[in-house]
């Protein structure tokens, strides 16, 4: 094995690495515990406290200076040896700013884990009501006559069309764009009652396959009886989360989603597996919600605003970004359109000042964006 690079690294790193690795011996690591609890200049008496020869004391101590931990001066016929503070305060500091990362992403990994399960309870109330009842995903929890359809497309003239299905919980029409063939397989990202995937099945034919996933139990069962209903054998729904998804590498030749990745703390991991799960030369075609702004900061802290698709949503540029950076080729946007929220839902959350301020420009939009997995020329499609 070759000799590390360590210009490869920065001078920070390069540092810790070096003070690091002068307390890799427990030798070495308690005579520095015996200086600090000295608190001065040792002199001439530290082998008295190693079970080891004056040799291999000395030994140690060279190593601890030569990392700059300890300083070394000549007094008398002895060598005195006190801590360099300067170097403890560094390791000091960069384990203490190590162990806050961990803290930070801990309690950021806590607050994920509360985004998805008030995102669960929230989908599967709306799975349990009956349509005429249910709010659009779109809506704040007190469902405004004008909020049900502000974001749901007309799906009623796409071959496959199911009303039973349709919850209309979407923000477009991705089926319609995605260039599903004859024979194709096809993943449904959040599929809910099964609309996409009943539509994606008419353009796939029998001979074609179809994978709902959906996050939330209730979902899931009531998409299973709507395709019970219909005798469809060659569609399927399961139960997981679409950051780490129930699917074999290469499996489909074409993903979609409708207004759900909004709603999934770390996007750029399902665009990763949305990767992962494609073919090669597959493709995706996504409707969501993005922002061109900043939402205010009384939307973006509502919870009932991130299951109602909007205060989860990603600015756009870093939406795309993190299409691009899973590897993705040909990035499309096929369709955009401004989000108009009524004013009797943002006056739950807003002044009317604020409204007037929020309304001047659109900065929720839904987007329909399409992508490729570009392929390798195997004919198997298996990279």
């Amino acid at each position: 094995m070759g000799a590390t690079k360590t210009d490869h690294f920065s001078d920070g790193q390069n540092e810790i690495a070096i003070l690091t690795k002068a307390l890799g011996h427990p030798a070495r690591v308690a005579i520095v515990e015996h200086l600090v609890e000295k608190n001065e200049c040792v002199c001439g008496k530290i082998v008295e406290i190693m079970p080891l020869a004056q040799p291999t004391v000395s030994q140690h101590l060279k190593e601890l200076k030569n990392a700059g931990i300890i300083k070394g001066e000549v007094e008398g016929n002895s060598i005195c040896y006190c801590i360099d503070r300067k170097a403890i305060e560094k390791i000091n500091q960069y384990f203490s700013t190590l162990l806050r990362n961990i803290k930070n992403q801990k309690n950021k990994m806590t607050e994920e884990q509360k985004i998805k399960e008030m995102v669960k309870q929230k989908y599967s109330e709306i799975a349990l009501q009956d349509k005429t009842n249910a709010c659009s995903c779109c809506g704040s929890g007190s469902c405004s006559t004008e909020v049900y359809n502000i974001m749901s497309e007309d799906y009623t003239k796409l071959d496959g069309y199911n009303s039973d299905a349709d919850l209309g919980l979407g923000c477009g029409l991705p089926t319609q764009f995605a260039k599903i063939k004859k024979g194709d397989t096809v993943i449904d990202l959040g599929s809910g009652a099964g609309n996409d995937c009943f539509v994606a099945r008419a353009e796939a034919g029998e001979s074609g396959k179809v994978i709902g996933i959906d996050f939330t139990p209730a979902m899931i069962e009531k998409a299973r009886i709507n395709a019970e209903k219909r005798g469809f054998k060659n569609v399927e729904f399961q139960q997981g989360d679409i950051e780490e998804m129930p699917v074999a590498d290469n499996t489909a030749n074409v993903v979609v989603s409708n207004c759900v990745l909004n709603l999934v703390p770390n996007k750029k991991a399902v665009f990763n597996e949305i990767y992962r799960v494609l073919k090669s030369g597959g493709h995706f075609s996504i409707s969501d919600i993005v922002l061109t702004g900043a939402l205010p900061e009384e939307i973006q802290s509502a919870a009932e605003m991130y299951a109602g698709c909007v205060a989860g949503a990603s600015n756009k540029k870093d939406y795309l970004s993190y299409i691009e950076r899973a590897g993705f080729k040909n990035i499309t946007l096929q369709k955009e359109n401004p989000i108009i929220l009524p004013d009797d839902i943002l006056q739950n959350f807003l002044t009317a000042e604020q409204i007037t301020k929020y309304n001047e420009k659109p900065i929720v939009w839904s987007i329909t964006v399409y992508a490729e997995k570009q392929g390798c020329g195997c004919s198997s499609g298996c990279c």
